[in-house]
């Protein structure tokens, strides 16, 4: 197979129950009472969405790669009216958007709106041969003609907004741009999670594309800390790989960043000789080295 599906399945996972629904692309996993993660291990960029099911209203975080079909995995999850969220618009979390334009919310920025916009060059770069267990690939998938289709965003939310579902169970949006410039994270003040995107995930974290913005990436890593020490957050939940990290890496996340911006340590080129790739233990980052001069 190839090297990033050799290591599956992660331990991490095997803490959770799986569910079974009728879209073998996803793998389901009930992280807490009626949060799951919905994985997408057979390409190599492992993206997890999430749902968190209220009494009154559900709310999906994210919409994956549009390769399965998101919709038919909401509606085997819950009954009730949805929300659809994403933590940014990068065309991996953001491929079934289509199917869910009635109910979809947003951050108002220009960065969002123009990838509203059809995406097909990014689309067709996740399922080369090295990238995708072919497979796995469902029947009514066609990677040749594979893009991320246009949307419309149904309303725009801002920095604290608040998201109830019910039941006390009250989301609050926070802006934590320079992954990208519309990245927010999501606080479930009841369950004490933290869903955080793109800014933090076991692995190398790409810090190299135009949107990025270190000096805001150190802003928003600071601010997550912030508000895990005042709400005691339990949990960090990352969009890819594994659904589940201890929030003091938040802050050794943040030390490394400190120590690459102060040149405090040596970078390795990536293989195309485009970027910088600092390694730690749990994660790297790979940064264009344009963006520390």
């Amino acid at each position: 197979m190839f090297s990033w599906f050799d290591k599956l399945p992660r331990p991490q996972y095997s803490s959770f129950q799986r569910i079974t629904t009728s879209q073998s692309w996803f793998q389901i996993y009930e992280i807490r009472r009626n949060i799951f993660a919905i994985y997408e291990p057979y390409q190599y960029e492992e993206v997890i969405s999430y749902l968190i099911v209220g009494t009154q209203k559900s709310l999906l975080i994210d919409t994956g790669l549009g390769i399965g079909n998101m919709k038919k995995v909401v509606e085997e999850l819950s009954s009730v009216p949805l929300i659809v969220i994403n933590t940014h618009t990068h065309h991996d979390h953001i491929g079934d958007n289509w199917r869910f334009q009635s109910c979809l919310i947003g951050m108002n920025c220009e960065f969002s709106q123009k990838n509203e916009h059809d995406l097909f060059t990014q689309a067709q770069n996740e399922v080369q041969d090295e990238m995708i267990s072919k497979e796995h690939i469902p029947k009514d998938f066609d990677p040749i003609t594979y893009r991320i289709k246009s949307f419309q965003f149904s309303q725009y939310i801002s920095d604290g907004d608040i998201i109830d579902l019910g039941n006390e169970q009250k989301i609050l949006v926070i802006s934590t741009p320079g992954h990208t410039p519309d990245s927010i994270s999501l606080l479930d003040t009841q369950n004490r999670l933290l869903f955080v995107g793109d800014i933090f995930y076991p692995g190398p974290i790409y810090l190299y594309r135009p949107e990025t913005n270190l000096e805001d990436y150190i802003k928003s890593l600071e601010k997550l800390i912030r508000i895990i020490k005042t709400n005691n957050v339990e949990l960090i939940i990352p969009s890819h790989n594994i659904p589940n990290v201890d929030p003091q890496l938040f802050v050794k996340t943040l030390d490394a960043m400190k120590m690459i911006k102060e040149g405090n340590i040596t970078a390795r080129k990536t293989d195309d000789d485009l970027y910088n790739e600092y390694k730690f233990d749990e994660f790297s980052f790979v940064i264009d080295p344009k963006f520390l001069k």
